[in-house]
């Protein structure tokens, strides 16, 4: 039998794991998926399909295999990571878990500004000025309800994936999709603002795209038929509820701008020597100022509205009939409609699409005219084209003729096939 000598096993030789350099972290390039640049010692550098760069250190507590994070390239450089690393494995030595330590001292050390509640209220604030007041009031209402009862007192650094993902499955199980959806966006607004102010290294709720259930897509109902906007109009000026209710109902139909514009329409924006209605940017969703040409029909309700809603301590053109210094009820409108037998078939939102698609495929106006008096952002050689004074004159052409067809459509038979 042959005898085999040590010299002659063919041996690997143990992979050496050469130190990172400043220069290679430097140069690391963002590839399909994240791949890790080891430094040894348990220290490496996560590369992210994005191009960010994490540092991370590996260990074993117990029989648990542990990361530890250091931080982001090039904020935490190369030393002051190894000098973390060095740290966590004095721990190590001393049976101590580095990373139990490091979420104890950072619970112990941060103030409350670093909690999930105070940072999100922080965003709010900072944003308040860009959102319409219900809106804002919507959103904050949704963060204390749904949100600061379970991440509130969290400190942003540690709110991983799993935590966001419970409070939305939360919400997911009331059958209230849309709304988790809604909420998973806050959240990871607030987390990014986070990070730009340097209070958080990433936004965990980025990681749960496909988690939640898909929202199913509805359109606001809204009547486009010449025939059944007949019956809805009749069925306005024939309505035996509220007088200002069914005011703006009308006022709505003539001038097909956004609910909330309507309800918040103030007599100091009313010129009836121009017949224009100047709606400041603050009120609009675009925060651009818009200017509603007003037909001989609005004037006319507005006229017949005046000395019952202009009046001492009101400023509303359509006041909530409790509360006259407020605004009429957000669901007032839509709540006449149902009255009216309208459920599911029309909403007040919905007179946008009415105007928009009878006024361009009937009556054959201008696309581009249509979108300006929507208040739309119209694209064009500088961008967002429109302003208060954009085709006025031949939008003010085109409100009296779509308030002259609405004249007209309920009076005429039900055969007809176009007013026009």
């Amino acid at each position: 039998m042959r005898q085999i000598y040590p010299q002659q096993i063919n041996i690997p030789p143990k992979v050496k794991i050469m130190p990172l350099t400043d220069a290679k972290v430097r140069s690391a390039k963002r590839r399909d998926k994240q791949y890790k640049l080891f430094d040894g010692n348990g220290l490496f550098l996560l590369v992210m399909p994005n191009g960010s760069k994490y540092w991370r250190f590996k260990y074993r507590f117990g029989s648990k295999e542990k990361t530890l994070s250091f931080g982001v390239y090039p904020v935490i450089s190369l030393l002051q990571a190894r000098q973390g690393a060095l740290e966590a494995r004095k721990s190590l030595a001393q049976e101590i878990d580095p990373g139990q330590q490091k979420k104890a001292r950072r619970q112990a050390q941060a103030d409350t500004s670093n909690s999930f509640e105070l940072i999100a209220r922080e965003w709010h604030s900072k944003n308040i000025s860009k959102w319409q007041p219900s809106y804002a009031a919507i959103i904050l209402s949704r963060l204390e309800c749904d949100v600061f009862p379970w991440l509130g007192r969290q400190l942003v650094q540690d709110i991983a994936a799993p935590d966001v993902l419970r409070v939305l499955r939360r919400i997911e199980s009331r059958g209230a999709i849309e709304t988790a959806h809604k909420i998973n966006n806050y959240i990871s607004q607030v987390m990014r603002y986070a990070v730009i102010t340097g209070r958080a290294d990433r936004d965990p709720a980025a990681d749960l795209k496909g988690a939640l259930a898909p929202v199913k897509t509805k359109h606001m109902a809204a009547i486009t038929e010449p025939k059944k906007l007949k019956g809805l109009l009749r069925a306005i000026d024939d309505y035996s509820g509220s007088f200002i209710v069914k005011s703006a109902l009308q006022f709505h139909a003539l001038t097909f701008v956004r609910p909330g514009e309507v309800r918040h329409a103030e007599w100091s924006e009313i010129d009836f020597e121009t017949a224009q209605w100047n709606i400041s940017g603050e009120k609009m969703k675009m925060k651009e100022p818009h200017c509603v040409p007003l037909s001989d029909q609005a004037v006319s309700i507005l006229k017949e509205l005046e000395p019952l809603t202009r009046r001492e301590g009101t400023s509303f053109v359509f006041p909530n009939a409790r509360h006259p210094k407020r605004p009429m009820s957000e669901n007032a409108e839509r709540a006449a409609l149902v009255d009216l037998g309208y459920k599911g078939l029309h909403t007040p939102h919905g007179f946008r699409a009415t105007a928009r698609t009878i006024l361009a495929q009937v009556l054959r106006e201008s696309v581009e005219l249509l979108e300006h008096q929507l208040a739309h952002a119209v694209g064009g050689p500088n961008g967002r084209a429109y302003d208060r004074t954009s085709h006025l004159e031949d939008r003010r052409e085109m409100m009296q003729r779509w308030s002259d067809y609405l004249d007209q459509l309920k009076s005429v038979d039900l055969g007809f096939t176009n007013c026009k």
